[in-house]
């Protein structure tokens, strides 16, 4: 049985309860909003971690991706990666592994954490076609259903499937005058197969066996965005949006089903286009948890792109984003270093708190409550420990301290509040 299935049937599970009460939100409603498909837990029955809510009236969560590539294998970094995106904050982990054994570095990164893991199926379907045929777009239905099946009892606990990625969705963008055409590496994928084989994408031709394999695992469907645009230029388009159409006749699927479903969304959108795009996916999808990569807001900024998605990931909390999948500096660029996924995941906490609190989050509002009154009482201990980056905010006083122990550097003894507090008593 999902975590649906049990909300459907009025059942409160333990994962409920624990949701319910990291979040605050009265437990029959929590259930209510997993029968309805507006929240989801990405909990895999093969795996004990920690529960996380995604969805309607929760806070904004936050996703880290790491995983090799066929240039760069190393799984101690990988694990070192895992762990600093938990410690800094990332709800889940995405594991985008293209090079070296996967199954081993999976499973490595999985007991490295105690958080919910993704993948993308397809990479390892694609890896193995290309070593044993020779090419990406030899693989077949069996081999992609059978990775498929083999990372759900191994425990993954949601999985990234460019279902909408259809014949239909791809005549279209071979009308629609993109300039960087398909950006989505599973999207990729999954294109060159169907204009290569002149056949229909396997996962939106057996979309019920897939769920049927998703069902007995209760492994969360992340229904991938394969057309998503890949510059500002392409943003919004007609295969975006025909993309999009589809994933949200397969969300009514997936909930008929009793699979748990989320909508991933694109990743460069500028901000005018960001409420347009958050709008029409939760009407599209019926209010299915919306998954965003970023969104970057503008181009030009290639090593600073967890600032670009840092603002875009605001502002698509705040109209209704649900999940932020973050960006690191080194995006378009190289594999993140450990450093660059640190920056990276506060980049995106940084936004999730945002948009919280502009939502009215009560939680959100509680941690600002607290750090004012940590600033108003000269409490600097307490300002560290509230703070995204303790460490870091801890260092950068200490280096250029103020011989007003109470206050900064910047001002010493011309201090603003300790001036005027003193005249206030």
């Amino acid at each position: 049985m999902t975590q649906m299935d049990d909300a459907k049937k009025g059942i409160i599970t333990e994962e409920m309860k624990i949701v319910s009460e990291k979040e605050k939100i009265d437990v029959e409603k929590l259930k209510k909003l997993i029968a309805k498909g507006y929240v989801v837990i990405p909990k895999n029955v093969n795996r004990d971690t920690e529960p996380v809510g995604i969805g309607k009236y929760l806070r904004t969560k936050i996703n880290a991706n790491i995983g090799t590539s066929p240039d760069f294998v190393d799984i101690d970094l990988e694990i070192k990666k895992a762990k600093v995106a938990e410690k800094y904050g990332a709800d889940t982990i995405m594991d985008l592994s293209t090079g070296g054994d996967l199954e081993k570095i999976r499973k490595a990164i999985m007991n490295a954490v105690n958080l919910p893991i993704g993948t993308v199926p397809i990479y390892e379907a694609g890896k193995i076609a290309r070593e044993k045929y020779g090419r990406v777009v030899d693989m077949n239905e069996d081999l992609i259903f059978n990775v498929i099946e083999k990372q759900a009892k191994e425990g993954v606990d949601f999985m990234t499937l460019h279902c909408g990625i259809t014949k239909q969705s791809v005549e279209r963008l071979k009308k629609s005058g993109r300039v960087l055409g398909v950006v989505s590496r599973g999207g990729a994928f999954l294109t060159a197969y169907i204009l290569y084989h002149n056949e229909e994408n396997p996962l939106y031709k057996n979309f019920d066996y897939l769920l049927e394999i998703l069902k007995e695992y209760d492994v969360t469907i992340s229904l991938g965005d394969g057309m998503r645009p890949g510059c500002l230029l392409d943003n919004t388009d007609r295969a975006q949006i025909e993309e999009l159409i589809i994933l949200g006749e397969l969300v009514e699927k997936c909930r008929e089903k009793g699979v748990q479903c989320m909508v991933e969304g694109p990743g460069h959108i500028p901000l005018n286009y960001i409420e347009t795009n958050i709008k029409l996916q939760k009407s599209l999808c019926k209010n299915a948890p919306f998954y965003v990569l970023g969104p970057i807001v503008t181009d030009i900024a290639p090593g600073y792109d967890h600032i670009t998605s840092a603002i875009g990931g605001a502002l698509a909390g705040y109209y209704g984003a649900d999940f932020l999948c973050y960006v690191t500096p080194s995006e378009h660029l190289r594999l993140p270093t450990v450093e660059d996924v640190k920056e990276g995941v506060i980049a995106t906490k940084i936004a999730a708190q945002a948009a919280d609190i502009a939502k009215g989050n009560k939680l959100a509002w509680e941690k600002e409550k607290e750090m004012a009154y940590a600033r108003k009482n000269h409490d600097w201990e307490k300002q560290y420990k509230l703070a995204i980056d303790k460490e870091k905010a801890k260092k950068m006083r200490e280096e250029i301290p103020s011989k007003e122990k109470r206050a900064c550097s910047i001002c010493g003894d011309y201090c603003a509040l300790l001036m005027v507090e003193k005249f206030l008593r």
